[in-house]
């Protein structure tokens, strides 16, 4: 084995974070074959590979994730040498985060902003998307899942609720008629997800509630779910936290239909150890937590 050169650890600590070599090169200032050297480097000074290919980048091994655990320890030594120990080591770099398209424009974006106002070296990159935890997180930092999910090597923070209620627009139920009961609701045409495509489990509500609902206009975005059911495309299954905001919007049967669905954020326990990464779960949880009336359908602009 060689002598560890632990500028090799820091380029490993940033391709951790991005799944990529480019990305890290990137960040680092230097070119990928750089990257991809520094760490076949270090992997002869370890004695064994720190990465391996995955669906979406590279993936830590165990030695990977030991080695980057020493990284950090080595990333925030440097910090305090060269930023001051007064609050520890800075909220600064890029967090990467996934998240469904409603939670991502609600509650992740005006949290950033406040979050980023306090700590503005901090970058935040967020991928929208409805789908299970990853079991390999590759270039992501934390995600945020609808349902319990089952991980391994990896923490599950409870977040908060959610409701799912059924609406239509005003101009619709003028043309239809407005159902008195969930019988009468299952006669008209439904707004959701594409049942194929569905990868969420706890997505899976009106197969159970209303089984006999034929599906008018299906997408993977919810945005498109809600600007669809406001235009008259039928009856949509909608959030209540992005339905109350349009007047034009009725809630339909909420005695009957209210489906309640938590949100749960999934991270490694190396991310969750870096400073940025630790802010970003505390905004998160923080503004979940306030905006919860909205979440529940409790708060409406009705």
């Amino acid at each position: 084995m060689t002598p560890l050169n632990p500028d090799d650890l820091l380029i490993l600590l940033n391709v951790s974070h991005s799944g990529r070599f480019t990305t890290a090169a990137d960040a680092l200032g230097v070119n990928h074959t750089t990257v991809s050297r520094r760490i076949a480097a270090l992997e002869k000074s370890l004695g064994g590979h720190v990465l391996v290919r995955a669906s979406g980048g590279w993936e830590l091994t165990e030695l990977g994730h030991r080695a980057v655990a020493a990284a950090e320890r080595v990333a925030s030594a440097v910090s305090i040498l060269t930023n001051g120990d007064d609050d520890g080591a800075p909220v600064a770099g890029v967090v990467r985060m996934s998240a469904t398209d409603g939670f991502s424009a609600y509650i992740a974006a005006p949290a950033f902003a406040r979050l980023r106002r306090l700590h503005p070296r901090l970058s935040i990159e967020i991928v929208a998307a409805t789908r299970r935890a990853s079991q390999t997180r590759s270039g992501l930092d934390l995600e945020v899942v609808v349902g319990e999910p089952q991980v391994h090597r990896a923490e599950a923070i409870r977040l908060g609720e959610y409701m799912l209620g059924l609406y239509a627009s005003r101009d619709y139920l003028a043309d239809w008629g407005t159902p008195q009961t969930v019988a009468e609701a299952t006669e008209h045409q439904l707004v959701y997800f594409i049942d194929s495509m569905l990868q969420v489990d706890s997505l899976d509500t009106p197969r159970r509630l209303l089984p006999a609902m034929r599906d008018s206009l299906s997408s993977t975005n919810v945005f498109v779910h809600v600007e669809a059911t406001r235009f008259g495309a039928g009856i949509g299954l909608l959030p209540c936290f992005m339905a109350d905001r349009h007047l034009d919007l009725v809630r339909l049967l909420p005695d009957q239909i209210a489906e309640r669905l938590a949100y749960w954020l999934v991270a490694r326990p190396d991310s969750l150890r870096q400073p940025a990464v630790a802010a970003v779960v505390a905004s998160l949880r923080e503004a979940t937590t306030a905006y919860e009336d909205h979440l529940l359908g409790r708060h409406t602009t009705h």
